[in-house]
């Protein structure tokens, strides 16, 4: 499997725009915090992370399936294939989310992605200072972060076992890890 390093470089040459590629390294914090808390291997988690929206940029029509291709190509295996093409199940793949890594991924995907919204519109735009309260009432306001799937997050957590606000938590506490590297350190 190529390094996290060669990971981070695939993802730059398929997307231009920060905003993707800042996403791509939430993802990848939220999903090394799980891997950990679960006892897993944190680098291919974090990688399925990292690349998971590899194609989306380049290739919206083509989402998951154009990034497995290229992930193909490039000697990721197919746990993190797999996992890539699991994160759009019901939306561009048919591919359910099974394993543990699989269903983290699409959790916290489009959570990720209201989280760090829900960051963006804090005073000092930290999540050191951002609570699990205040993201549940931005969750519950649909026209805020309009483009998250409330549903997909739902679903997420129901999968993970896990109640909203838990998972919600963990996702901050994965995020706050790298805070300063990912863009939430305000």
């Amino acid at each position: 499997m190529p390094a996290r390093d060669d990971a981070l470089t695939l993802l730059k040459a398929y997307n231009d725009n920060p905003a993707l590629i800042q996403h791509g390294l939430q993802v990848e914090a939220c999903m090394r915090h799980f891997a950990r808390k679960a006892g897993e291997n944190e680098e291919p988690w974090g990688i399925a992370g990292l690349l998971h929206d590899l194609d989306y940029e380049r290739y919206p029509e083509a989402h998951c399936h154009k990034a497995a291709e290229i992930l193909h190509e490039h000697g990721y295996d197919a746990t993190i294939i797999r996992a890539v093409m699991s994160h759009g199940w019901g939306i561009v793949t048919d591919v359910e989310p099974l394993s543990l890594m699989e269903k983290t991924l699409y959790a916290v995907d489009e959570l990720s992605g209201l989280v760090n919204a829900c960051v963006l519109v804090r005073p000092s735009r930290n999540i050191m200072d951002l609570s699990v309260k205040s993201v549940k009432k931005k969750f519950k306001q649909k026209s805020f972060a309009a483009g998250v799937n409330r549903e997909i997050v739902s679903r997420g957590a129901e999968m993970l076992g896990m109640e909203l606000g838990e998972l919600i938590e963990e996702v901050i506490t994965g995020m706050r890890a790298d805070a300063e590297a990912i863009g939430v350190a305000g």
